[in-house]
């Protein structure tokens, strides 16, 4: 049992009962939840017949005890919902500090329908013009980003994209499944992913993953310039920025790690 050190208002104890029912929802009766929280008994049938006359519990019928109840599963739902509608609001301050930090250009990409886009770009200071726009999708077997994405997804969802046809842009595009799982599992070790000239000639990138409070990869970073200043060699500086970044924005996001 708990006692309180110093007098809880009825809101602040309204908000203990609540979170007294994670992280599993098991039900709990009155006295349960009175012995639990060191809150008396007659506070806490009043504030669970309030609670559930809202919603924000549901008592059954037949173990008269409570759980969670479905005003919590909306208000769940529109904090996801305004993640995922703002992830580029979240993203770009984290992004354009990356940006001004490395002097590359930096780029968000979004798991989207089974692929990857681009969702904001951060130019870098060096006039050099990377091929890509917002909007545009991603090659998922050759983009550092759509690697770093696939390499943390399901499996399922993995070979699923796996499966379809993979087109070549260069000489070093890996078109072969079983080539890109032995990559996916390297990725997963390092925590970042490599595009060195797969795409266009020339030009290079580095991916880390976006994880979303289910621990799903939801997006990426990506730092992508000349390859002779992107290599995967010697930039440990670099991919610790990344990094860096991209668990400011997981943890935004409400992502926790394990």
């Amino acid at each position: 049992m708990r006692h309180p050190a110093k007098k809880i208002n009825s809101i602040e104890k309204a908000l203990e009962i609540l979170l007294a029912f994670t992280p599993s929802n098991q039900g709990m009766g009155t006295i349960e939840i009175s012995q639990k929280l060191g809150f008396h008994k007659a506070t806490v049938s009043r504030i669970l017949l309030i609670l559930t006359k809202l919603g924000f519990l549901q008592r059954d019928k037949q173990t008269k005890k409570f759980r969670l109840g479905q005003a919590v599963i909306t208000l769940g739902l529109a904090v996801n919902q305004s993640l995922n509608n703002n992830l580029v609001h979240i993203s770009k301050p984290c992004i354009d500090r990356l940006r001004d930090l490395v002097k590359e250009t930096v780029i968000l990409e979004v798991l989207s329908q089974g692929t990857t886009l681009i969702a904001y770009i951060a130019e870098g200071p060096r006039m050099v013009r990377l091929a890509g726009n917002i909007g545009d999708r991603i090659p998922i077997n050759a983009a550092a980003g759509a690697k770093a994405i696939l390499a943390y997804s399901d499996p399922e969802i993995r070979n699923t994209l796996l499966d379809a046809k993979m087109h070549r842009f260069t000489k070093d595009t890996i078109t072969d499944p079983a080539v890109l799982q032995q990559q996916f599992k390297e990725i997963r070790r390092q925590g970042v992913s490599f595009d060195i000239d797969e795409i266009d000639e020339g030009t290079s990138a580095i991916g880390v993953p976006i994880f979303n409070h289910e621990k799903k990869p939801v997006a990426s970073i990506v730092i992508a310039g000349p390859s002779q200043r992107i290599t995967a060699k010697d930039n440990l500086t670099m991919v610790a920025a990344l990094k860096e970044a991209a668990a400011e924005i997981s943890t935004q996001l409400y992502y926790k790690e394990p």
